[in-house]
């Protein structure tokens, strides 16, 4: 960390501080927009920490479908992105009209959203999920039910192998996630035996069956904060090796891949935090004619997953 982060550090913290703004932000966020956030954590804990934010304004430090989320969830407060084209090429990859049309084809079916995904999508799902509550929430629909699983097929066929349940999936993928190859794993595991393998379910199917644990940034952190075992080869985006080292100073972390990085996450900097904050921009809303019946598929996702 240069002396010049340590100047915008505290500059943001002053700022926050004077303007009553909760700074919430993603694991994946750089190490420095981790330490001067009020909140961090995975996407579904960032839509609860948002609904339960203690203040009105909420600078959201994610790609943009979490600051929509947050809009969303919290209509009476102000939600700001300090980036607003940081986005995500998988949540982009989807249409509503390619939900509506398996919706007039399958007018029974049940749409299960993942958070990666425009509010426009959200406006036209049933329920959402996020990596951590996929299974649980899947295991709470009606077994004879037809589901579309949007928009993330390794997610839709790791947990649909996990709970031995058919799911119909949209062909798409996370771009830094799906280029984990099993070849690299396999080699991975031979240079360091020693370590156990800890995988996100946006990995191919086929690395995940190389896993010791598989589950959602919180789940990896805390699986990692409570075992025995002091070496790990760790398969998602690399902010998440920041707060496990914090936690962990002991432990050898090991990234799957120098290329687990986001750039749309990475594109967030604390100049632009700064700005942000100095003058209160930019300003995410949601139409109300999107925005109900998107809060109705978040706020489902959250009662059936607490």
């Amino acid at each position: 960390m240069t002396n010049q982060d340590k100047i915008l550090m505290d500059k943001i913290v002053q700022l926050k501080q004077e303007k009553s703004v909760y700074i919430i932000a993603h694991y994946y966020q750089r190490a420095e927009i981790q330490d001067i956030a009020d909140f961090v954590g995975d996407s579904y804990a960032m839509a609860v920490a948002a609904r339960n934010s203690p203040l009105d304004t909420i600078l959201v430090a994610g790609v943009d479908f979490m600051a929509e989320s947050a809009a969303i969830l919290c209509p009476g407060k102000t939600v700001l992105s300090p980036e607003p084209m940081a986005t995500c090429p998988m949540a982009n990859s989807i249409k509503a009209d390619d939900v509506l049309k398996f919706k007039a084809k399958y007018p029974n079916s049940i749409i299960v959203s993942y958070v990666n995904t425009p509010a426009e999508i959200k406006a036209v799902t049933d329920i959402c999920c996020t990596s951590s509550n996929a299974a649980k929430i899947l295991e709470k629909l009606p077994e004879n039910a037809r589901i579309y699983f949007i928009p993330d097929q390794n997610l839709a066929i790791n947990v649909s192998n996990k709970l031995g349940r058919i799911v119909n999936f949209y062909d798409s993928y996370c771009p830094i996630h799906n280029a984990l190859t099993k070849a690299s794993m396999v080699k991975l595991k031979e240079q360091h035996p020693e370590a156990e393998v800890l995988v996100h379910p946006e990995c191919k199917p086929e690395v995940v069956k190389l896993a010791d644990y598989v589950g959602s940034t919180a789940g990896i952190i805390n699986y990692i904060s409570n075992s025995d075992h002091d070496s790990f080869i760790i398969a998602t985006e690399c902010g998440i090796l920041h707060p496990i080292q914090q936690a962990n100073p002991d432990k050898k972390l090991i990234l799957a891949s120098e290329e687990m990085i986001c750039p749309n996450m990475k594109s967030i900097t604390l100049d632009k935090i700064l700005y942000s904050l100095e003058n209160l921009t930019t300003i995410i809303t949601v139409p109300e004619d999107i925005r109900i019946p998107a809060a109705r598929a978040l706020k489902k996702m959250i009662d059936y997953a607490s």
